[in-house]
């Protein structure tokens, strides 16, 4: 990549952006696994980003998109090729409308709308990662999802840099049209929330908080919930007459139950784990690897198409598996 990488090198020169090569990505996500990147690129920049996508493009370097990395499972063997992050993290109040930029923490664009008196996305404390991967997923909790607050989203195609409003980032539950373009780089996110209490979100938050570091703690090597929840609606008949009604919630049925019922809770696969309380929870308990977490979902999926008839689909995005024993 000689071509490239002298024109990387400049922008890195000029601090437009962060040039690392051979880079670890393990310590980049929640899990703490995986190899390392030819090139791990961070840019606050979009003139820059811009850039850096033209030099690989010029060089034919695949290219892979990330951001806070709480939802990544990175091979062991790595990413051959250039890992990009714009990491831009300002976030702006104006009046009900909050605008965010990919890169920053989505807790903290949660407090400082709680301490702004708007409500939306209050419900989201704890959830760890940045806002562009929020967007990317349509992260949510206890009833809600970011795409209910989004009015646009600006990002970089690969080619031009473009705005969505909601109805064309094609949000659904857990998807959203970002995840069909894995090229795409979202920049920023403008929000219109609900003017609210201030005491009361924060109150509500709290109690969100405690739920979540109990199941979740902020220290435990984890993606959160590895598999999405499923569709009522769309679960096929038998599964349904077999579903507990009371667990059906805005027509959705937890994953940890049906993962629950074929012995899920306690298995372990080396230093990969399945949480002994919460069967939806796979968490790194000591020097786990990536190939081990693709192999315990895979038997967690297998137990339970056996038994249900349901493929479970997971909320973590693999990266570096191309050409290996992959999803």
């Amino acid at each position: 990549m000689p071509t490239a990488l002298s024109q990387l090198e400049q922008l890195a020169e000029n601090q437009q952006i962060t040039l690392r090569q051979n880079e670890s990505l393990a310590k980049y996500t929640r899990f703490g696994i995986g190899g390392p990147a030819d090139l791990l690129i961070d840019t606050p920049y979009e003139s820059a980003l811009v850039a850096v996508y033209q030099a690989l493009r010029q060089d034919g370097i695949p290219v892979q998109v990330i951001g806070g990395g709480s939802n990544l499972v990175v091979a062991d063997a790595g990413f051959r090729g250039a890992v990009v992050r714009f990491t831009g993290n300002r976030v702006e109040v104006h009046q009900n409308e909050v605008r965010a930029e990919a890169g920053a923490v989505l807790q903290d664009v949660v407090d400082l709308s709680i301490e702004a008196g708007l409500g939306g996305i209050h419900t989201m404390t704890g959830i760890p990662g940045w806002v562009g991967g929020a967007i990317f997923g349509n992260a949510g909790a206890y009833g809600r999802s970011i795409d209910q607050s989004v009015l646009s989203v600006r990002f970089f195609d690969g080619m031009t840099v473009r705005i969505f409003n909601a109805a064309q980032c094609r949000f659904r539950y857990r998807e959203s049209t970002f995840k069909e373009h894995r090229g795409w780089v979202i920049f920023s996110t403008v929000l219109q929330l609900t003017p609210a209490d201030s005491s009361a979100l924060r109150e509500r938050a709290l109690e969100i908080r405690a739920i979540r570091d109990v199941k979740y703690p902020p220290t435990m090597k984890c993606a959160g919930s590895i598999f999405k929840n499923l569709i009522f609606a769309e679960l096929p008949p038998g599964a349904q007459i077999r579903t507990p009604r009371e667990l059906i919630q805005g027509g959705k049925v937890p994953a940890a139950w049906f993962l629950e019922q074929v012995g899920a809770k306690g298995m372990t696969r080396g230093g990969i784990h399945v949480a002994t309380y919460h069967a939806n929870l796979i968490y790194n308990a000591n020097g786990g690897t990536a190939q081990q977490v693709w192999e315990i979902a895979q038997e967690l999926k297998a137990r339970v198409r056996s038994e249900f008839g349901i493929e479970l689909e997971e909320e973590v995005q693999y990266v570096g598996f191309e050409g290996l024993d992959k999803p």
